[in-house]
């Protein structure tokens, strides 16, 4: 018989941490340090007691109930509750240790008559050692419909909560579905029950579980599955998580809005620090607002390659080690290729050219780049996504501007409508609204930008041919949404000095280039031109710009042979990310960032 575990020792160093906490908090306040003293408080009583600190504050449902909504919140707003911080009491190593192991095929086996395999249980490690074809269920897909049905499920445990003579599992898929999970002793079985409770009692959040169970009706507000819970008749672990987690995903999964303004009262949340997340990167996006992001990242290279597809284009992939510098070697991160200098690629843009040259005609690529800037702010990255593209010109660029209008817009609608749950979830913890933009392309020529920020921008300063800093890009997209209603828009007709050595000169002044950038929210997601596709005036512009032939010359011979008039852009997709969804940092678009300080992990 299992006995249940003496609770007597844990009771005496609660009430001993109790008074010990009473005596600090009461020092802190004394000497002012309000603020240290309600976290220590909070910490201490969600984390110090041997309890489930849940237990005390919510009802337990009864069996037969039909209502048990025990565990409070929006799922889709935290992953877990009060009730479910760890308690660093317990060893790192999960309490289910002790128990039996069983293999994956064993899990098929009757738990009961002649030699029976044990209802709870650890996997051996899985190894691919069987198949079972088992038909685990999406906890998306389960409804009151499926009532009285037996199911298999592989879900994450999101939260625990065993006392007395029941246990409450939360499982989770993914960053939106959630289900309740129950069990309760039976008393024709009770020794079988009560190892089954003081195993699930012993789970650790954000294990990996495979759990056996009869679908019931039921009404559970706090799961998305509102309509259905799980009665388990079985439960194994696939694999363990350490009691003490870096973080608690409840915290690092609170409104940004509401931590805030919990700062000025006296239990302020704990902020989850950037660096902390980005260590623990793997868990930061299991925070569902997170783990959209990431989703939305896909969904916005998804909906660029339809959009390409659809207009004719071609997806490559050109090299990412590139002899010599690439374009010109600034900026660039340099490595050795058996002996000879190379580095990373700043861009495809040489190659992309190249593959116009080797009539491809349309052309775009989805790969990494590498910007050796140290630059520490909150738009930049060392290595990022480009999204790239190419193309042959009939007549002008603005055919590139048209198509990269189509483009972006269609990423844009197709977010909101195919990803309208993903976009929910991220902006109730990341406030913004949706991008406005226009039907058709919203073009801002150079000389009317700079008259913009002159005269209605309180900007006198701004140079006629010189670049615009960032506060001057922001400043001009609150003009531009302004005047056009837009936060998306098209700044054409740069100055010559200010783009790189390719970029084809406007006809009617050479001060100016048939150039542009794209802007979101005031912030720059896009750069593209018209390139010299004349090997004599792309020779006399490198050696204007004061840069070395000799790396270039493949590049240049490439024109030598006859090459159509072409143009096109390239985009940095977690910027685009960033911006779209109105994030404060770009690290967050990122999943893995690299800055000038982070290369892991």
């Amino acid at each position: 018989m299992v006995s249940s575990p003496d609770r007597g020792p844990a009771k005496r160093l609660f009430f001993s941490s109790g008074l010990l906490l009473f005596l600090t908090t009461t020092v802190l306040r004394k000497t002012g340090m309000r603020s240290a003293s309600a976290i220590l408080r909070r910490g201490a009583f969600n984390c110090i007691s041997p309890f489930n600190s849940a237990a005390f504050i919510r009802p337990v449902s009864v069996p037969g109930r039909v209502h048990r909504n025990f565990i409070g919140g929006n799922p889709h707003k935290s992953t877990s509750s009060p009730g479910q911080r760890t308690n660093p009491l317990r060893s790192t190593s999960p309490a289910t240790a002790a128990y039996p192991e069983i293999s994956y095929a064993q899990s098929d086996q009757p738990t009961e008559g002649d030699d029976p395999v044990p209802a709870v249980a650890n996997y051996t490690r899985l190894m691919s050692q069987s198949e079972l074809h088992r038909d685990f269920h999406e906890l998306g897909k389960l409804s009151a419909a499926d009532a009285g049905k037996v199911v298999w499920v592989r879900a994450r445990i999101a939260n625990v909560r065993a006392k007395g003579n029941s246990c409450f599992l939360v499982l989770r898929q993914g960053p939106f579905e959630t289900v309740q999970a129950c069990y309760f002793k039976d008393k024709s079985a009770p020794e079988r029950s009560e190892a089954m409770l003081k195993f699930m009692g012993g789970l650790t959040c954000e294990s990996v579980v495979d759990v056996q169970g009869s679908l019931q009706a039921a009404q559970v507000k706090s799961c998305s599955v509102t309509d259905v819970e799980l009665s388990i008749q079985r439960v194994y672990v696939v694999s363990s998580a350490e009691a003490i987690l870096p973080f608690q995903l409840e915290d690092a999964g609170r409104p940004e809005a509401e931590v805030e303004a919990s700062q000025s009262t006296d239990r302020p949340f704990p902020r989850i620090g950037q660096e902390l997340r980005l260590d623990n990167r793997w868990l930061d996006l299991r925070v569902p607002a997170n783990n959209c992001i990431m989703r939305i990242q896909s969904g916005v290279c998804q909906l660029f390659r339809e959009s390409l597809y659809a207009e004719g284009f071609v997806e490559i992939h050109t090299p990412k080690l590139i002899g010599g510098e690439s374009e010109g070697g600034a900026g660039v991160f340099k490595t050795d290729y058996f002996g000879r200098p190379a580095c990373l690629a700043q861009s495809p843009q040489l190659y992309k050219q190249m593959a116009v040259s080797a009539d491809l005609g349309r052309v775009f690529e989805i790969g990494p780049v590498f910007r050796a800037e140290n630059s520490n702010t909150r738009r930049h990255l060392c290595e990022f996504t480009g999204l790239d593209l190419e193309m042959t010109l009939d007549e002008h660029y603005n055919e590139v501007l048209a198509i990269a209008h189509r483009m972006f817009k269609h990423i844009f609608e197709g977010l909101e409508t195919r990803f309208a749950k993903e976009l929910a979830i991220i902006r109730e913890q990341y406030a913004s609204d949706p991008v406005a933009f226009t039907d058709g392309p919203c073009i801002v020529h150079w000389p009317e930008a700079i008259r913009m920020l002159r005269e209605e921008g309180g900007m006198p300063e701004v140079g006629e041919l010189e670049d615009l800093t960032g506060a001057q890009e922001l400043r001009l997209g609150e003009l531009v949404k302004k005047r056009h209603g837009a936060d998306f828009f098209i700044l054409d007709k740069y100055p010559s000095a200010v783009r790189p050595f390719y970029t084809m000169p406007c006809p009617s002044d050479a001060a100016y280039s048939n150039s542009y950038d794209m802007f979101l929210r005031g912030q720059e997601i896009c750069s593209g031109a018209q390139r010299i596709h004349d090997p004599d005036l792309l020779t006399r512009t490198i050696a204007a710009k004061g840069l070395p032939m000799e790396p270039l010359e493949s590049y240049v011979n490439a024109f030598r042979h006859g090459v159509p008039p072409h143009g096109g852009a390239g985009i940095g997709l977690e910027r685009v990310v960033f911006l779209y969804l109105g994030l404060d940092n770009v690290r967050k678009a990122s999943m893995f960032p690299r800055d000038p300080n982070r290369c892991e992990p």
